[in-house]
């Protein structure tokens, strides 16, 4: 189990993120690319993906296990300013962590293939992984590892940190075109779907925010986390503790994590909570299907119903379905004018919401979109 230990001030500080993290959901999606688990809402997106995918795997595979720990210089915060913010940082990442990153997820493997060599005694414990990790990296100067012995341990030598961040940052380059690779075949394609569902879960907690404060954001989070105040219980694979300390928390959805939340290992790092958006089982079904919203409105007019479906103002609109500022002004003002659509006022933005008429014709003419739609 995870706890997360909050103080009056930690509640002060709780926040939404502003969309989806584009470095969480590429590394995310790699635990959900080799598993079989939610056929309906990932199986049509691993047959596209993996039919696109190359030798980047082989890399990744060495960094991010099917479960367990991965470096938490994988997902810096500056992913969340876009993907290539993120990859600049994870380029810049000092030689030293991502030796003591490397080290312990040496240990992690070690401590996995233990556990599956007392549950299948004729399984002998691989130290092939451990030995790909720096050499795969790039380290030419050290390729076994460990610069003192190939114990995983990553201790001495004339490693990254002897000859400068310059070679660090050169040794990540073979991971940063991996992850571009990777992200190219598995995110990109499917961002605007991935961007729609975080973004309704997060118009959801906003307004939780909005109605009850802090208190009732965190009692409306999905029901793998539970809220007794001043701790936040969530189920996971490990007993961890995590104290806020006054820093607050930034609560982050994600499309491709599922079923416990993740927290990055090192508990130095500003505080974020990941966890899964509410996907449904099957496409919805309806007795008497409607007509196409995208005939009956135009597409770029039922984009942006959908886009309402749950609260959003007129810059998040423009956002969510890729059109300008004006136009995404021009569109809401079209439907409200249709009685599909009302607009109020909030602080310095308006903020749309949708009518019953125009919830009714969103329920009546949309068609289920499974995770290979595209706009």
């Amino acid at each position: 189990m995870l706890r997360i230990h909050f103080t009056g001030k930690d509640l002060g500080g709780v926040r939404m993120a502003a969309g989806p993290d584009p470095l969480w959901e590429t590394i995310l999606s790699f635990h959900r690319i080799r598993d079989r688990r939610g056929p309906l809402v990932f199986g049509e997106w691993r047959k596209e993906t993996r039919a696109r995918l190359k030798g980047e795997t082989v890399l990744l595979s060495a960094l991010v296990p099917r479960r367990g720990y991965f470096p938490d210089f994988l997902t810096p915060a500056e992913g969340r300013a876009g993907f290539e913010a993120g990859l600049a940082a994870l380029r810049a990442t000092p030689p030293e962590r991502v030796r003591a990153e490397l080290a312990l997820l040496a240990v992690e493997r070690a401590r996995a293939e233990r556990r599956a060599s007392r549950r299948s005694p004729s399984r002998s414990p691989s130290r092939k992984r451990a030995v790909e990790l720096p050499a795969a990296l790039g380290d030419d100067g050290d390729r076994d590892g460990t610069g003192a012995g190939g114990d995983g341990t990553g201790g001495g030598g004339d490693g990254a940190g002897a000859r400068g961040d310059g070679a660090g940052a050169g040794r990540l380059g073979a991971l940063v075109e991996a992850l571009r690779t990777y992200h190219r075949a598995a995110i990109e394609p499917y961002w605007p779907h991935i961007r729609a569902r975080t973004e309704a879960d997060r118009a959801l907690r906003g307004r939780a925010l909005l109605d009850g404060g802090a208190d009732e954001l965190l009692g409306t989070l999905p029901p793998m986390l539970r809220w007794r105040s001043p701790v936040l219980e969530a189920d996971y694979p490990v007993e961890r503790e995590l104290r806020l300390d006054g820093r607050g928390l930034l609560l982050q959805p994600s499309f491709f994590c599922r079923g416990t939340p993740v927290v990055h290992r090192d508990p130095t790092l500003p505080p974020v909570l990941v966890y899964p958006v509410t996907h449904s089982d099957a496409p919805a079904v309806t007795e008497r299907p409607g007509p196409s919203l995208g005939r009956l409105v135009g597409h770029t007019r039922s984009a942006v119903l959908r886009a309402i479906e749950h609260g959003s103002t007129t810059s998040e609109l423009a956002r969510r379905t890729g059109v300008s500022l004006a136009s995404a002004s021009q569109h809401a003002c079209v439907l409200r004018e249709a009685g599909l659509v009302v607009t109020l006022r909030h602080g310095n933005a308006v903020l749309h919401t949708l009518t019953p008429l125009g919830a009714a014709l969103l329920r009546g003419g949309a068609t289920a979109d499974g995770l290979h739609a595209r706009n």
